[in-house]
């Protein structure tokens, strides 16, 4: 039987290593174009999937699940991407917002369809965890900075991206995780190459690889957490506690930069602890 609790136990886990890749790739990216950054974490990360494939003689699966794994890898990089070009507009407290918000409904809505509805226990911590997405990813608006409509439009599609890669990872999952991740980075790293081609990103090429390694494999446990995750329990469960990995990186910039979350964004991480904790019931 799914596990609620095993679920959300994964998906903290995932939210957590993604917190950890967000903040690692963000460090990186002050130094280094962003892209960059993320391309050699997909790269290395790849041939590290590979090797241990191979390794432990795990047999391929299906054609279905690799193909899923791989067209989430696709539209995930190119989502990044778009994330990326609606960031640099403006209004990024907003559109961050937007985005969150977003990646974590798109799968809510496709397991009621899928899965049947929630307990009322579950459906309260699901719409909790929403509203805690929602304050987290919020960050003070500059004064007197309007809101370019073309960056939440880029957010929003880039929210729908996210949550639509979370999809097609349930649906990869049942063939081996590793396999999927492994589908999941080739095809991500065909479509960061076919960008850098597209749009090369100014400033130095150097001094990306090893913080991107860094980030790059932190943010594939993350992934691995959450295709566990939607093995052993519902796949809203899991989405929309894995989505509340931002906390993850605001709580490390406080720690390690000094860089103190705001009176919302504190409010949202407890929301976020009760909407965890409902879903583990």
């Amino acid at each position: 039987m799914p596990s609620s609790g095993a679920a959300a136990g994964l998906g903290l886990l995932s939210a957590a290593t993604w917190g950890g890749s967000d903040f690692v790739g963000g460090l990186g990216a002050r130094r280094s174009p962003a892209l960059l950054v993320v391309c050699s974490g997909h790269l290395v990360s790849l041939l590290v999937l590979i090797a241990i494939c191979l390794e432990m003689k795990l047999p391929l699966p299906g054609a279905h699940p690799l193909i899923f794994a791989a067209i989430g890898g696709f539209e995930g990089s190119l989502a990044l991407a778009v994330f990326y070009h609606a960031l640099a507009m403006g209004a990024m407290g907003l559109t961050a917002a937007l985005t969150g918000l977003l990646t974590a409904l798109v799968p809510v809505v496709f397991a009621l369809f899928h899965e049947g509805l929630p307990t009322p226990l579950t459906g309260v911590g699901l719409a909790l965890g929403c509203v805690a997405i929602w304050l987290i990813t919020q960050s003070p608006a500059a004064k007197g900075v309007a809101v370019p409509p073309l960056a939440l439009l880029l957010g929003a599609l880039s929210g729908v991206g996210f949550g639509t890669q979370l999809i097609l990872f349930k649906m990869a999952g049942s063939g081996g995780i590793l396999w999927a991740m492994t589908a999941t980075r080739g095809a991500g790293v065909v479509a960061l190459l076919l960008l850098l081609v597209v749009m090369p990103p100014k400033g130095a090429w150097r001094g990306f690889w090893w913080i991107g390694i860094a980030a790059g494999m932190l943010d594939t446990l993350g992934s691995l957490f959450y295709l566990q995750a939607t093995r052993v329990g519902r796949m809203d469960v899991a989405a929309v506690v894995c989505s509340l990995y931002p906390a993850g990186t605001i709580l490390l910039a406080a720690l390690v930069l000094r860089e103190w979350p705001t009176r919302r964004q504190v409010a949202g991480m407890g929301l976020a602890l009760a909407a965890v904790m409902l879903l583990s019931l």
